[in-house]
């Protein structure tokens, strides 16, 4: 047979036309299957997102299955205290009291209750203190997540030249803290 005539017959038999219909077909399923796992895999990925948006935003508790629901600080966002002094007294013993209760001691403090912020209702106070390195964070989270609300508002830390060197020891620290009081009641 010469070459003409098998491209005759290959031509007239249906067998060549059919595996490449199947072959197209075949990519063009994997192909819609492929994009389908990827879409439900982006669907998934969105829910989870949308889940753990919900939790930061305290719309549910982390877990919707467990018996205790996590709760926030107790008591009032503002300063407690009949009068501004009281208030700021009451800010300086927060402060005082996060400090002693890593390890560090307060060295001097400044109650300001006449600052900038004063006719808005917020206190403020300076605090130099010494605080471990590994305290200082535990320090800052502590005066920032409780009751009442407070904001740290400067931070400056100086390492002596011994805790430089070791990595061990005090930073000498000094706050800015400030709270809102209320007002008396």
């Amino acid at each position: 047979m010469n070459q003409l005539a098998i491209m005759r017959r290959l031509a007239t038999t249906p067998l060549p036309a059919a595996a490449v219909y199947l072959g197209i077909l075949g990519l063009l399923l994997f192909f819609a299957v492929d994009a389908l796992i990827v879409v439900l895999g982006q669907r998934t990925d969105v829910a989870a997102s949308a889940a753990m948006l919900e939790q930061l935003e305290g719309r549910r508790p982390a877990s919707a299955g467990s018996q205790a629901v996590a709760s926030g600080p107790t008591g009032s966002p503002f300063l407690e205290g009949a009068t501004v002094t009281v208030a700021g007294a009451v800010l300086l013993q927060r402060v005082t009291a996060a400090v002693t209760r890593l390890g560090g001691t307060v060295l001097s403090s400044q109650v300001d209750l006449q600052g900038t912020q004063s006719k808005s209702g917020f206190l403020s106070i300076i605090a130099s203190c010494d605080v471990d390195q590994g305290g200082l964070q535990r320090l800052l989270y502590d005066l920032e997540a409780g009751m009442p609300f407070l904001f740290v508002d400067q931070v400056v830390a100086q390492a002596p030249a011994d805790v430089a060197a070791s990595g061990q020891g005090k930073l000498r620290v000094l706050l800015t803290v400030s709270g809102q009081w209320q007002g008396a009641k």
